[in-house]
């Protein structure tokens, strides 16, 4: 048995389906490179996901989990952990990797 409730819950989702979500995820992030380097999460409501084609079950264990408000939090303040001197680019694409990273590690079986 998983010792981990989503991937319990995500035995159904495809592959396929996780990839579809993380890059659907991943345009949610966005740079503003203005004095400071600051990252936007565009946080999608359960419209949004039902737009986009998930389903109740993908709705509940996203946005419903206690890792969704963590990650969002993580996305935001991505710059904060960048070196020194980091592209905004590569603060960018280190900001989508945790939404990469926070779906992976939950919804992969």
């Amino acid at each position: 048995m998983s010792s981990h409730p989503d991937r319990d819950m995500m035995s159904d989702m495809e592959t396929d389906d996780i990839k579809t979500l993380i890059s659907w995820l991943q345009t949610r992030v966005t740079l503003d490179a203005g004095e400071s380097v600051s990252i936007s999460f565009a946080e999608p409501d359960a419209g949004e996901f039902s737009t986009k084609g998930f389903d109740d079950e993908v709705i509940k264990i996203t946005l419903g989990s206690p890792w969704w408000p963590e990650m969002v939090t993580d996305v935001v303040e991505t710059p904060e952990y960048a070196e020194p001197g980091e592209s905004p680019e590569h603060i960018l694409t280190y900001a989508k990797d945790v939404v990469s990273e926070y779906v992976r590690k939950r919804l992969y079986t």
